[in-house]
Order: structure tokens, then sequence, then C-alpha cells
């Protein structure tokens, strides 16, 4: 009896032992189901499915005429998964797949990728790298049909990461106004329209199937918003000119930078912004924006000081002044002009001429009891502010206040002549070009409009700024600015076939541990054209070496502008009554005023020719159109210089060819039409059979 109860008592206590483990495991299933189950199951769902990111494709820039200056192409980073490919499979195409690769690439052979390949695959590697660098588009549709690697991701092992690179068609041209893009690094208008550009990525559910691959789930997409596309004021092709010329200088002289900015007068618009720095070996790039740097203007800041002196009605520029022999004192300092012995002249002479002492003493005479009053013109102008442009990084300028601790007795005079004061060549711009627009001074801006798909969903146009003054002001402005080329420091760019006003400007400077004594200088040249009816405004900013033997503005600024000024003029014959004019009142006896206006150039050229008979056979000779010290407009012989590559931008295809050739150059021709863009420098030392290109409309 005992040991049945013993018996019994034991069966009780496993068996409670027994439901109170099942009571327990039910317990905690509910605790798992209700309070760690949706975690789990959103961790057991991970393994089995995943969010892919869609990335967006960024806008590209254009130009007004539809011309790409940046875009985003892909590139592809290429690995094979060795684990997933079948044993018959990779021996039965290893050879294929081998001798495909190296007959594509030619970067190894057959069996040095046969043996690379037997070694990973052994090794089981996973993520093996097929090439150091990354596939464009076309190579990587080549690749992925190849042996083994068109078995995809599941049996081929192919693993393909896709990303994009951002290219510049044009190169080197406007690098710095249309910036770069890196995870790192955004400048100029990638930067600024970053916003636009970027569009937003999507997404899309993928789940692991069989062969460890991800398969999307149908539905699950969310498509990703691509970037919409900025179209920029840029002109290409006034872009190309101006670099060239502004290279052409700066190599010339060895200067440390240069910048070039074409505005167009009406809108603000800028047709060209060039910015080029001397590297460390010896070459130039677009590695800043000079344009928007601050620097003592010099003599180009003078014109400020006559819209002062008009504003408030104080002189007439045809009234006299006496610049006393170029050397005036002010307190315990000596105004002097860059060539003295001038005496008494007229105001728009000392302009002309660029007289420090005439306009420091003009400044002095009329504000020297009120300072305030003059730096308040500066203020109107707008020259204490941010130009606006749209680009990142733009620096403030610098005006020193009266009663500052750095105004002194002497700041009045200096700073009228364009010293004492910082402003960017960006501002200098716009006070000339607000000159050329009837005192308008316009906003600078680089983007038109924003597009997306095609449309246009925003828009942006001409901002007027400030009136500079009245239509008194502005004549008598003119007639100085113009007197600068016709008679003054710039009449050595003076063109027969269209009218210029503008300006020079010399400045030594101090700064950026640059002093004085290592004669360093900024030599400008900022003006319009064609005088009479303005269309563009150029300012051309240079910085030179130290102890350079050409610095002044006239020397090394003007010839830029000039450059670019007939490239101007060239792309807008038959456009503009005024130039066209002009050419035909030097040649008044051969050919009547009213028909140049209304011929192009090539027209008028012919005509010209027919008109001047010319003694001898020059049927295979190329010919020029010139002007004698008469300043009559004559045809003959274009003097060209056989070890010398000549300029053939312009000329027709044939002609081009032909000259070329027989230079001994060897000439590849891209495109159709006249000659645009030519790879070798004009003027450089030809080396016999070298290469040209020759990039046609």
């Amino acid at each position: 009896m005992n040991i049945k109860k013993d018996i019994r008592f034991r069966v009780y206590i496993a068996f409670t032992c027994i439901c109170l483990f099942g009571c327990a495991v039910i317990i905690k299933a509910g605790l798992i189901q209700y309070k760690e189950g949706p975690e789990l199951r959103a961790k057991a769902k991970e393994m089995h499915t995943r969010f892919d990111t869609l990335l967006a494709e960024r806008g590209n820039i254009y130009t007004e005429d539809g011309v790409l200056l940046s875009a985003s192409i892909p590139e592809f980073d290429i690995h094979i998964d060795f684990s997933v490919i079948d044993s018959v499979l990779f021996s039965k195409k290893i050879d294929s797949l081998c001798f495909c690769l190296s007959r594509q690439f030619g970067d190894r052979t057959q069996d040095q990728y046969k043996d690379e390949f037997t070694r990973a695959y052994n090794a089981g590697e996973m993520y093996y790298p097929l090439f150091k660098r990354k596939l464009k588009y076309d190579e990587y549709e080549v690749v992925r049909t190849f042996p083994i690697f068109n078995k995809g991701k599941g049996h081929g092992g192919f693993i393909s990461d896709l990303k994009e690179k951002r290219i510049l068609p044009n190169d080197w041209l406007a690098r710095r106004t249309i910036g770069i893009f890196r995870d790192s690094n955004i400048t100029g208008l990638e930067a600024k329209y970053n916003k636009y550009l970027v569009g937003e990525n999507g997404r899309r559910v993928v789940q692991k199937s069989t062969g460890n691959v991800w398969v999307p789930i149908e539905g699950s997409e969310v498509e990703p918003q691509n970037g919409k596309d900025i179209v920029t004021t840029i002109d290409i092709n006034v872009q190309d000119a101006a670099e060239h010329a502004l290279l052409q200088i700066l190599e010339k002289f060895e200067c440390t930078y240069g910048t070039c900015i074409v505005m167009e007068v009406k809108t603000g618009k800028i047709r060209s912004l060039v910015n080029l720095g001397r590297q460390p070996n010896g070459t130039y790039e677009e590695d800043f924006n000079y344009a928007a740097i601050p620097t003592e203007p010099g003599s180009t800041f003078k014109l400020v000081t006559l819209i002062s002196l008009l504003n408030d009605k104080l002189i007439n520029v045809d009234q006299d002044v006496d610049a006393e022999g170029g050397a005036i004192h002010f307190a315990n300092r000596v105004m002097r002009d860059s060539h003295l012995g001038m005496g008494v002249m007229p105001i728009w002479k000392a302009y002309a001429e660029s007289s420090n002492a005439a306009m420091a003493k003009l400044a002095y005479t009329y504000y020297k009891d009120n300072p305030s009053k003059y730096v308040d013109h500066l203020l109107k102008l707008h020259l204490d502010q941010l130009t606006g442009i749209d680009l990142l990084g733009e620096r403030p300028t610098v005006i020193t206040m009266p009663g500052s601790k750095s105004w002194s007795n002497t700041s009045l005079p200096w700073m009228a002549t364009g010293y004492g004061i910082q402003i960017t060549p960006m501002h200098t711009c716009m006070v000339y070009n607000s000159v050329a627009n009837n005192g308008k001074m316009m906003k600078p801006y680089l983007v038109s409009a924003i597009k997306e798909y095609g449309k246009e969903v925003k828009t942006f146009g001409p901002t007027v700024i400030e009136e500079i003054g009245d239509s008194s002001t502005v004549a008598q402005l003119r007639k100085c600015t113009r007197a600068v080329v016709t008679e003054g420091t710039a009449k050595g760019i003076e063109s027969p076939y269209y009218t210029i006003s503008g300006k020079t400007g010399t400045a030594q400077v101090a700064d950026k541990g640059i002093k004085y004594t290592d004669a360093v200088y900024q030599g400008s040249f900022v003006g319009y054209l064609p005088a009479e009816d303005p269309k563009y405004t150029i300012c051309v900013v240079i910085r030179t070496k130290p102890h350079s033997v050409a610095y002044y503005g006239g020397a090394i600024a003007a010839p830029v502008f000039r450059m670019v000024a007939d490239k101007i003029f060239s792309q807008n014959i038959g456009a503009w009554g005024g130039p066209l004019d002009s050419l035909a009142r030097y040649g008044s006896e051969i050919i009547p005023a009213k028909s140049a206006t209304e011929r192009n150039y090539e027209v008028l050229y012919n005509a010209i020719a027919r008109r001047l008979p010319m003694p001898g056979n020059h049927s295979n000779e190329m010919m020029q159109l010139a002007v004698d010290s008469n300043k009559r407009v004559t045809i003959g012989p274009k003097i060209m210089y056989r070890n010398i590559v000549p300029d053939v931008k312009g000329m027709g295809l044939r002609d081009a060819v032909y000259m070329l050739e027989t230079f001994g150059l060897q000439v590849e021709v891209k495109g159709k039409g006249k000659v645009q863009v030519q790879s070798l420098t004009p003027g450089t030392k030809i080396i016999k059979g070298q290469n040209i290109i020759l990039q046609l409309s």
C-alpha cells in the first residue's frame, strides 16, 4: 500500500511539473507573440525583403541655345560572386569568358584572366573586383553579354554597382562657373542650384528568392523624381573667345590670375565669366572665382567719382581742371600721375588721360568738408553690398567710412582714384554697364530658366537695381569713356569696324602677403560696345607677377577686351547698324553706308573686293580686310608666318584645311560648317606632323 502511494505521489508530482512547464511554454509563447512578435516578425521579414533606393538622375545644365555644359553619365563597378557559379558552367565557359575580356579590354592576356579567376573560384570569393576602373555604359552593356556573366547575378555571379559621374562636355570651358559636383565638394552653379538639380530618390521593396537573388515586389516601387535642368545665360562661343584671349595674355606675361566678364547691357545676363589662375606647373586653370574677389580697383573707379560729382551738379566735364604738373600734395602725401607734366585741361581729357592728380583734386575740392556726401554715392551704387550673382562664395566689399579708425586726411583723394576701397570686378562691370544702359544698373545673373522635362517651371529676368543718374549725367559719362579710346590711354584698341568706350585701370596692390615693394599690379579695362548703342559690357582684370615687364591696364587688359569684342562683333554682323556703319564711314568713297548696314560681312567683303582693283594674280592667296593710315578700307593678302600656328577660326573648312596642311599639320575635323574652335593655340610654334582638331559650327 505504501508503495502504491509512493508511486502515485511521484506520478502527481511529475504530472504537476509537466502541467506547469506546459503553462510556462504557453505563457512564454503568448509573450513572444504579443510583446516581442512585431519586432521578431520585422527581423524575419528583413532577412527576406529589403528596401532598395532608386537613384534620381541629376539634372543637366544647358546654354540658352541648347549647348550641353554639364551632365551625368552612368558608370559601373563590376564584381563577381564565384560562390554561386556552378562548377560545370565554370569549367565549360571560363575559357570563352577570358577570351572575350582579353579581346575587349586588352589589359591582360586570356591565360592571365583564367589563372586569376580560377584562384578566386577555388577560394570561393563572393565580391571579386573585375576591374580597377569604372566601366562606361556601352562597355557595361557588352560585358554583361559575355559567357557566364549572361546568366545574371544568381547563376553567373555578375554584380554591377551603378554610380553617376558628372562630366563637362566642353572640358575646362567655364568650369569654375558651371562648378563641380562631388560628394565632398560642390561649387559654381552646381552648388547654387543643387536643390533643383538633385531630384528626389525613389525606392522599391525586393524579396530574396532562389539562388540568393533579390527580386522586386510588383507594385512596391516609388519612382524617383529626376532633377530639373538649368538653363544658363553663358554663350559658349563668347566664353571660348574670352578664355583664349585671356589665356594668351596670361601666358605671355606669366600673370598670377585674370578674370573676364561679358555682360549683356539691357538685361544683365552674364554671357561669359572666365577665371584663370596660374598653377605651380605654370599652366592656367579655372580654379577660383576671381570676379567675386574684392580688390583695390585703381583708375576704373574714377567713373564712380565722376558719377558723384555730376549727380551733385558740382561740375561739367567740359570745364577745366588743373593737374598741377601731375603731382599734388594732400596732407603729408603726394598724389602723382603715371606720366607727369599735365596741366590745365578739360575734365573729360583728364579722365581720358587717367590723371590721378586731377581726379583726386576734384574730389578733395568739393567733398573735403563733407566726405560722407561722397561716400553716400558709393552706397547708392550698392558698392557696399554683394552683387547677388547666382554663385556661392562672393566676398563682401570694403569701403572706408568717414569717422572710422582707418579714415585719414588722405582717404578721400586716394579713394577717388581707386585706392583705400575694395570692390569686385563684378561690381566694376555693373557700374560701367549702367552707363551703357542709359543709367539703369542691372543685377547680373547666370541662370535664365529652370526646366522640367523640357518645360520651363521657373524663369529669371532682368532686374533694375538702381538709376545712377539723369540723362545729362549719363551723356557726360559717355563722353568721357569714349574719349579714353579715341584719344586717351586705350586709343590702341580702337577698331575701324565698331566703336568702343571704356576705361583703363592700373593699381599697385598689397594684399595676401604681397608688399608694395614686390611691385605687383592689377591691370584693368572695362568698357562697352558699340559706343552709340551699347549691347555688351566687358570687364577684364589681370593680376601681374612681381616686377612684370607689362602691367598697365592698357597693355595687358585692353588687348583682351579687343579680342573678345572682335568675336562678339563677328557674331552680330548684320544685326548692328552702328559698327558696320563705322566701317562704311572709313571707306565711304568705296561703299555707301546704306548698303553696308544691309549686308553681312562676307557680302561686304566681296563688294569691297570688286571695287578695289588689285594688281597681280591673287587667286591662290588668302585675303584680308585692312585699314590704311588714312583710315580707308583696303583689301590685300593675309599675312601668315610659316612656322607659327595660324588662327583659322571663322574660316571655311576647305581654306582652313588647305592652310594647315600646307604648314605641315595633320588636320582632324569634327562637325560641319565654319571653324569655331581649334585645338592648337594660334601663335604657337608648329611641330611638323602635329595633329590639330577643328571643331566646326
